[in-house]
């Protein structure tokens, strides 16, 4: 009893410490905004308690790790917006951290740190237009923008993470990126169960993501993807040497003003690609039969300070992109 009265005092401090360090950054950042930076964020509430699917009461703390308690689902309350962060001085990411396992997108109006206040004022406060910006992607029951899932051909559709045995997270803040890496556990979708560990990370530059997919046996219809819009075309690119592609979409499809414009895009290798695929909701890129993959999404939103705000700069700066992946295999 005392080993455990312990090690909750020790985790109480970390916590506290922790919490301390990521307000004094996003002071510092507000101070310094031509500094860049990468942050990834988890922030769950403590003492409140659980009734059903829902967390009552109790505050947000931020936490480096976290299993999900059983109850926990879609709307528990449980984790602030829902999920885990990724941000720089561009762009900011969200990854809901539940079955649904999409990636939203939250568009930045200010170079500095946001995240540790979103949500603090109010559950689903950031939906609203807000001085830092806002919640822009309607994801809804798809991948969002570059998330991953198993696509089964069978009933054109793909399965998220309603079959899970265990999900753990974990983020972590380093000098040159900041990254999220999160293991399923006994992820069932049809057939055997499989173990997925996924990696997103986020540098101190541009907008894009990494995401780095591992499991622990070979998985055919491992996928990700862009959510659709009605009259919003996708479009293609291949590198010179055939080593790298993109999908895209450009236009009015986001949750804010109606004259806003959003570009997103998912680059893959092509050794790894088996189709393409357009269901009911998402443009999707299906990757061979394999235990790990790797591949790197993006959004560009046009209200972002000093950001791409035609439809001709998105897609050439989508164009450089593939051609430093043709030469480097890495952004």
């Amino acid at each position: 009893m005392k080993l455990s009265l312990f090690k909750i005092l020790i985790a109480g401090t970390f916590i506290s410490t922790n919490v301390s360090a990521q307000t004094s950054a996003t002071e510092n950042s507000k101070k310094n905004t031509k500094a860049p930076f990468s942050y990834a964020e988890l922030s769950v509430k403590e003492g409140g308690k659980w009734e059903g699917s829902q967390y009552i009461g109790g505050t947000f703390r931020n936490v480096q790790e976290l299993t999900l308690p059983e109850a926990h689902t879609d709307h528990s309350s449980y984790i602030r917006y829902e999920g885990i962060g990724l941000e720089n001085n561009q762009i900011g990411y969200r990854l809901y951290l539940d079955w649904r396992n999409a990636t939203d997108i939250f568009g930045k109006k200010v170079p500095w740190h946001v995240l540790p206040e979103v949500g603090q004022d109010g559950f689903e406060s950031y939906h609203n237009d807000a001085p830092w910006g806002q919640d822009i992607l309607k994801s809804g029951r798809t991948l969002g923008i570059g998330s991953y899932g198993r696509y089964d051909e069978q009933n054109d559709f793909v399965e998220t993470f309603k079959i899970v045995k265990s999900t753990t997270a974990k983020v972590i803040n380093e000098k040159d990126q900041s990254y999220a890496l999160i293991h399923y556990k006994g992820w069932k979708t049809w057939g055997d169960a499989v173990d997925l560990q996924s990696r997103l990370t986020i540098f101190p530059k541009d907008r894009f993501v990494k995401v780095d997919l591992n499991l622990n046996s070979s998985l055919s219809g491992l996928c990700t993807g862009i959510v659709t819009f009605k009259d919003i075309p996708m479009k293609q690119g291949i590198s010179k040497n055939k080593k790298w592609a993109y999908i895209a979409t450009y236009g009015k499809q986001t949750l804010a003003k109606k004259e806003d414009n959003l570009g997103m895009a998912v680059f893959y290798p092509l050794e790894s690609f088996d189709k393409y695929v357009k269901t009911k909701s998402t443009h999707t890129i299906v990757f061979k039969k394999t235990k790990n993959v790797s591949y790197y999404f993006l959004g560009a939103w046009s209200q972002e300070p000093n950001g791409l705000t035609t439809e001709e700069s998105f897609y050439q700066d989508l164009d450089k992109k593939l051609d430093i992946l043709d030469s480097n295999n890495q952004l």
